[in-house]
């Protein structure tokens, strides 16, 4: 499977310029992302950038990983465009670039259980209490099952159908990882905080 980085919004709310390009830890965002996807079984890894992100751009290049250049036109259509630019035909995993806790091992979680669904689409949640655990606040709600979870920024999709509603199955895993997207300067300092511990032992 291959997998799209969406890299290209502006972070107006964290407001530190390029928002794949903010540092934690003296490292961007992005490289985090990008790091797991490649200790993962994911095949081919693009990242998504629009005319925002020149800096991030040039990193991604030098770092010898491909670019899909789109018009930044917002998430779904830039991510469409993505798609059908990389000649995406099969199953896609779709990723956020502000998930810096994210590793390999998570991701091939997610592609083993897409692998046993007869879903062509697969949504990654966290319950609500995940969040309670480290103190982050989501920006969106789902009533799933009885039970509130959040989306985490990762996704899969079948390329072949990227342009039409695709029936997904809903994947709630109970992992801080996913809980941890960056959109405030506050969620930057609890991720360094979580990766300051030793391997991720988050008895806070």
């Amino acid at each position: 499977m291959d997998a799209v980085v969406m890299a290209g919004g502006l972070g107006t709310r964290l407001d530190m310029g390029e928002k794949p390009m903010v540092k934690l830890l003296g490292r961007p965002l992005i490289d985090y992302v990008l790091t797991a996807l490649e200790e993962s079984s994911i095949d081919r890894i693009f990242v998504a950038v629009t005319p925002n992100v020149p800096k991030t751009r040039k990193w991604v290049v030098d770092r010898n990983i491909e670019v899909v250049d789109t018009p930044g036109e917002g998430y779904v259509p830039d991510m469409i465009f993505a798609v059908e630019t990389a000649n995406i035909q099969n199953p896609v995993m779709i990723v956020m670039s502000d998930l810096p806790l994210l590793k390999g091992d998570i991701v091939d979680e997610i592609l083993d259980v897409y692998d046993d669904v007869p879903e062509p689409a697969l949504s990654v949640h966290v319950p609500l209490g995940t969040h309670g655990k480290i103190g982050t606040k989501p920006d969106a709600l789902f009533n799933y099952e009885g039970h509130f979870i959040t989306p985490a920024g990762v996704n899969i999709l079948d390329g072949m159908l990227i342009r039409f509603e695709q029936e997904d199955h809903h994947l709630v895993l109970d992992r801080i990882e996913l809980a941890l997207n960056v959109n405030t300067a506050e969620d930057l300092k609890i991720c360094e905080s979580v990766l300051d511990k030793d391997e991720y032992n988050f008895d806070f």
